[in-house]
């Protein structure tokens, strides 16, 4: 493992980061397929989470846990479990609905937001929460019990060597995240709560890998591989050095990119609803899609998303070729078809070419 993974891992260890103690995401050397994506969902988590996979030692836990410090803090209910917004009616909980039904005024306070572990051992009920059976029968009242679904409510949840994880748990992270809520049911008793946050997953192929039915839900999938050319590493290893020599001073040289990196991301998230996306750009999607054989329309759905996305994080008011082309592999690669001794492997980037040459598109 590099020097650049295991500094900042170590420092946020057994979910004990501060400020003072997560490495700068602005800092990170090279790696930018993989700081996009995860800004992408930032910016819009109807994209679906994000899954990085690559070998030990290439800053995925980094990225993930320096991600929350780039993101604009939000307004919650101070005394609510899931950390609604107080002026968002639609995405409340049931009790801060009630609460708003009968005229109350919330109580507020603004957060940061988090990066909630999952840990491989998780029980379900940990995961979604359990309901006290025996109180719903003898009193007839709901008691629930909020797990790491509800602590996750409008944060980043962090499943680190996600394809250990039993599938079923992979599962229920998948349809939460879809949905955008958790419910829970146990014994015709059910319990439902807003659930809306950014998965990302992180993973060593070399330790088995994700069934194709759990990998294709994930929105977007990044390979990282180690750095290689002398200057960068140089340069990882001598940034190491400095964060672990005085992490305050270290910060305080990258604050400036950190604040303009967070100033970015809220004005695409302003930006996002006004991108264009025309129609000879939508034929572009499809018909990748369908040249590459992917099944379902997940593939067409989740490009659309991420081009606009980094449109709009890019100041552009309308998708090009050039920017569908800078996310296609991102949201299609690990959705082509795997054909038993298949010699050759469908390729994202010729059949972009392919079909922007058919369609006439410049890039």
């Amino acid at each position: 493992m590099t020097n650049h993974e295991t500094t900042h891992e170590a420092a946020a260890t057994e979910g004990q980061e501060t400020t003072n103690q997560t490495f700068p995401f602005t800092a990170i050397v090279d790696q930018e397929e993989m700081k996009r994506a995860l800004v992408l969902n930032a910016i819009n988590p109807d994209i679906g989470g994000v899954l990085i996979r690559g070998e030990r030692g290439t800053a995925k836990s980094t990225a993930v846990r320096a991600l929350a410090d780039v993101l604009p803090d939000h307004e919650v209910v101070s005394d609510c479990p899931y950390g609604c917004p107080p002026d968002d009616y639609e995405r409340m909980c049931s009790e801060c609905r009630e609460r708003v039904d009968t005229g109350e005024e919330l109580p507020t306070r603004t957060q940061p937001m988090r990066v909630v572990d999952l840990p491989l051992n998780a029980s379900e009920d940990r995961v979604v929460g359990s309901i006290d059976l025996e109180r719903a029968v003898q009193e007839g009242e709901r008691q629930f019990e909020p797990g790491i679904l509800a602590e996750s409510n409008r944060n980043i949840l962090y499943v680190d060597e996600v394809n250990l994880l039993d599938d079923h748990i992979v599962d229920v992270l998948l349809d939460a995240a879809a949905m955008g809520e958790n419910i829970v049911e146990r014994e015709g008793v059910s319990f439902r709560h807003p659930a809306e946050f950014i998965l990302v997953g992180t993973m060593n192929p070399e330790e088995g890998d994700l069934r194709p039915q759990l990998l294709d839900r994930f929105g977007l999938v990044v390979d990282v591989a180690g750095v290689n050319e002398v200057d960068d590493r140089v340069e990882i290893s001598q940034r190491r050095a400095a964060f672990d020599a005085d992490p305050d001073e270290f910060r305080a040289e990258y604050a400036g990119a950190q604040r303009e990196l967070r100033a970015d991301i809220v004005t695409a998230e302003e930006r996002l609803p006004d991108v264009t996306l025309d129609d000879a750009i939508a034929r572009l999607i499809a018909g990748m899609n369908i040249e590459l054989d992917v099944d379902g329309h997940r593939g067409d759905i989740t490009l659309r998303r991420a081009a606009r996305t980094l449109a709009a994080f890019e100041g552009d008011s309308e998708v090009s070729a050039r920017t569908v082309r800078r996310v296609a592999r991102m949201s299609l690669e690990h959705r082509l078809q795997r054909l038993p001794f298949e010699e050759e492997e469908q390729d994202v980037m010729s059949v972009f070419h392919e079909v922007r040459r058919e369609l006439g598109l410049e890039d």
